[in-house]
This record gives C-alpha cells, structure tokens and sequence, in this order.
C-alpha cells in the first residue's frame, strides 16, 4: 500500500492505493464495530428495514415507484448512513454513544451535508423522472396495473429490452454516484470540507483504486439485494455493516 498525493491544485489531501482484501478488512471492522456498540447499530438497521417495508407497502400497486424506490436507494444510502459514521468515529475515541447522540453527527457541518443532499436528492429525483417516463411508454399511456405489469417483468420475463435499458441506465447512474460518494460523507462529517472537495477527493479515490472499488461497489449492490429479498429484515444487521465499512474505507483511503 502506498499513497498517492493530490496535484498542486487541490487540497493537500493524500489518497491510499489498496489491495483487493480491503473490503474484507472494512467489513471485518464494521462487525467489530457493531459488536462494541451494537444497541445503537441495530436500531438504525431496523429503522431502514420497517421504514423500507412501509414504503414499498405503500408503492407496491405504483410499479414505477416502487423500482424507484428500491433502486434509488442506491443512491441516498451513503448520507442516510451518516449517524453509522459518526459510532465509528466514536469507537475510534474510545467512546459508546447512545443512538440519539450519534443522530448528532448530522449537525456537524450541517450546510455541507444538506448540499450534498441536495445533489443526491436532484439525482434521485432524476432517476424517478426517467422511471415514471419508462414505465408509461411501456404501459402505453394508460392505466396498467401495477400487479399485473410487475408480474410480466418478474415472472413472466417480458419486456426484456425495457429491463436491459432501465438497468443499465441505472447501472451507469449508481456508478457516477458511487463514485462522488464512496468517502464524500465521511470526509466531509471527520474534516469540515466543502461538498466540492469532497467529491474530488472520492473521485480520485477512485481512479486510484479502480479494481478494488468495483468490488467494494458489487459488495454493497449484493448485500444490500441480499437484504431486499428478505423482505429488507436482513439490512437490521446488514445496512450498519455496511455502514460502518464505509467509514473504515474512508480511513484507509484517505490519508
């Protein structure tokens, strides 16, 4: 391992090259982590689960909204899991906060975190208006049901070259985020950064890192389906693991 320093032009912020078991260390960490603290850890993982499942409740007859929903998830993970952040940053100090301190995080460079935000909510919202586009040219305009248009998809595999082209759009999507936001969140709650510095420190995370991150991107994509498909119960134990990885990742990428 070794580092890579910023060019003259930016913030003398230095960026580690890692190895392809970085990821596993993050992830043996966050365990760790959650082991240290679990109470506060595990409700934030049940938070996600019995919030998600209310909201795909409620979209599951809106077949556009509810794929919405699931993949945009994706996309507002990284600030949702900022108060994950802060109990990792914690154990570091040798401290053990209560859920509601950690909650404190959020008003530690408050105005950075609400305009990077602002941008994953312009992003998602992005994603919902080419979903809602999609799904009503595929629909004709008209009121399809959202069973029985779930059920062609999933089931009964139609609509294939609707399915490659929303996936890949989306694919291309969670990639241009993932890579503003693999350390974007933590960097900016550990340093008191701007939202701009931030995300060029990520970006050149990444282009120091190609191999690795991509794993570290499937990771992230595998658990957190592996969470969906167990009606999202999995991610109580799952979205804090994964959580605090991303704090750990920030720390051995970021010198």
């Amino acid at each position: 391992m070794h580092t890579v320093f910023s060019g003259p032009g930016d913030a003398a912020v230095g960026i580690r090259r890692i190895d392809a078991r970085a990821p596993s260390r993050w992830l043996e960490a966050a365990w760790q982590d959650i082991r240290h603290n679990p109470l506060p850890s595990l409700a934030y993982g049940l938070l996600f689960a019995l919030g998600g499942d209310l909201i795909l409740l409620s979209l599951v007859s809106h077949p556009h909204l509810l794929t919405f929903a699931i993949s945009g998830f994706f996309l507002v993970a990284p600030l949702l899991a900022g108060g994950l952040y802060e109990l990792s940053r914690a154990r570091e100090q040798g401290e053990k906060p209560l859920f509601i301190e950690s909650l404190c995080a959020f008003r530690r460079n408050g105005q950075s975190l609400a305009l990077f935000g602002l941008l994953l909510a312009l992003t998602a919202l992005l994603w919902e208006r080419f979903t809602a586009i999609a799904f009503a040219l595929l629909s004709g305009g008209g009121a399809f049901a959202g069973s029985a248009l779930l059920s062609e998809i999933l089931i009964g595999g139609e609509h294939l070259a609707f399915v490659a082209t929303w996936s890949i759009v989306g694919a291309l999507l969670a990639t241009f985020v993932f890579a503003l936001a693999v350390v974007s969140v933590p960097m900016i709650m550990d340093r008191n950064c701007d939202p701009v510095s931030a995300m060029a420190t990520s970006l050149r995370a990444v282009a120091a890192n190609p191999g690795p991150l991509a794993l570290w991107a499937v990771l992230i994509v595998t658990l957190t389906l592996t969470g969906f498909a167990t009606l999202l119960f999995g991610l109580v134990v799952l979205m804090p693991m994964l959580g605090h990885a991303s704090w750990h990742a920030y720390r051995e990428l970021v010198e």
